[in-house]
């Protein structure tokens, strides 16, 4: 069960985010909600905060290649992670440069993600085309991969 606890002073801030961070990377507007949200105060948050991104601990740019990794690996396309990232308070110009990496096919991977979706191929029906096409998007495809 969680308990409540106030961070109070700067070691109690530093160890719980060292702790949050400890199981995965988080993006600095993240870590700060979290810890705004276990009770310390926003000043000496942006403080400890500073100090992680200083030592290397904190990185924007490692959360957004570390989220983009994961997810696009799970099948999502650039158009939902684009908006997943700006919620958790990335920089558009990180966003960018991840997304646009090279080493993302993104319709390689729309055409896989279909593809273990709907073995049987594209519908003609259009009922079944529109459920395939929404089903794209919600994905974060812009549409059909392009054969």
């Amino acid at each position: 069960m969680f308990r409540r606890t106030t961070l109070e002073t700067p070691q109690a801030i530093r160890r719980s985010a060292m702790d949050l961070l400890a199981r995965r990377e988080h993006s600095r507007s993240e870590l700060s909600r979290k810890l705004r949200q276990r009770g310390a105060p926003s000043g000496l948050a942006d403080v400890e905060l500073d100090k992680l991104e200083e030592d290397g601990l904190l990185s924007d740019e490692r959360f957004c290649e570390a989220y983009v990794h994961a997810r696009s690996q799970r099948g999502y396309g650039p158009v939902r992670l684009r908006e997943e990232l700006r919620q958790r308070g990335v920089a558009d110009y990180l966003i960018d440069a991840i997304l646009g990496d090279a080493a993302y096919d993104w319709n390689e991977l729309a055409g896989r993600t279909f593809e273990k979706r709907f073995p049987e191929g594209r519908a003609t029906d259009m009922n079944e085309r529109s459920k395939q096409l929404r089903f794209m998007q919600y994905r974060g495809f812009a549409g059909f991969p392009d054969d």
